[in-house]
């Protein structure tokens, strides 16, 4: 088995984390490629096709392979997009560990920001983002289990909202998101790779369905240093 395109595109996205390939500027072609590596077109292509899906390069017709800014990742303000639809093109580069999932009453918080009483029960999900090897977001979930009535970890662990449009069959409708940065709390120390930082980026997002009922909170805690959030704005 040829393995040789697998080590040059750990090469060249290497040069592209570190630095060393900057973010707008273009590769060499594949003529260029094929004489430094001392290999045949063929695996040059392999190895140029991986760094496109995994999200380091964009091929370009006519123009060739375009270095991307692997450095920061774009979050819409506006928009509901799950982590995983933001992330497809990323590969193995992002990835998502479940710290926490359980089902429980709500504590205080939690049922005055779902506007649910003491005894209606919530989903709670905790779920830690990895990219390029580094732990940078921390997902917090809770979703009343009135309306998701039945989840589980293997969901959690791929695409909440996948399972919740494809199988229950919800139809998520709109969402207010409120952004704040906050010092570190004790958790985003345990659980995220933010020695040297002093404030995380912090999106709350109340979700509601088609006929407009609440269904779930979410805070999602980024470190700042990794995201873009955009959005488009139209003054009329």
């Amino acid at each position: 088995m040829n393995n040789k395109y697998m080590k040059i595109y750990e090469q060249i996205a290497e040069q592209i984390l570190d630095g060393k390939l900057k973010t707008g500027c273009l590769l060499p072609s594949e003529n260029e490629l094929t004489t430094q590596y001392q290999t045949s077109r063929e695996t040059i292509r392999k190895a140029l096709k991986m760094l496109s899906e995994e999200g380091y390069i964009h091929k370009v017709r006519g123009k060739g392979s375009i270095v991307l800014d692997v450095k920061k990742y774009d979050f819409p303000v506006s928009g509901l997009t799950s982590f995983k639809e933001l992330t497809q093109k990323m590969g193995k580069r992002a990835k998502t560990h479940v710290v926490y999932f359980g089902q429980r009453s709500p504590d205080e918080f939690v049922a005055e920001q779902l506007e649910l009483k003491s005894n209606e029960m919530v989903w709670e999900v905790q779920r830690v983002r990895e990219i390029d090897g580094e732990n940078i977001i921390l997902d917090k979930d809770y979703l009343a289990e009135k309306y998701v009535d039945a989840l589980n970890e293997t969901v959690c662990k791929n695409s909440i909202y996948e399972y919740l449009e494809g199988e229950l069959g919800l139809s998520i409708s709109f969402a207010k998101k409120v952004i704040t940065v906050e010092e570190p709390s004790e958790e985003d120390h345990r659980l995220l790779d933010i020695d040297g930082f002093h404030n995380m980026v912090v999106v709350k997002n109340y979700v509601y369905l088609d006929d407009a009922s609440l269904f779930q909170y979410t805070e999602s805690r980024h470190r700042p240093d990794k995201f873009r959030f955009v959005d488009f704005a139209r003054r009329k």
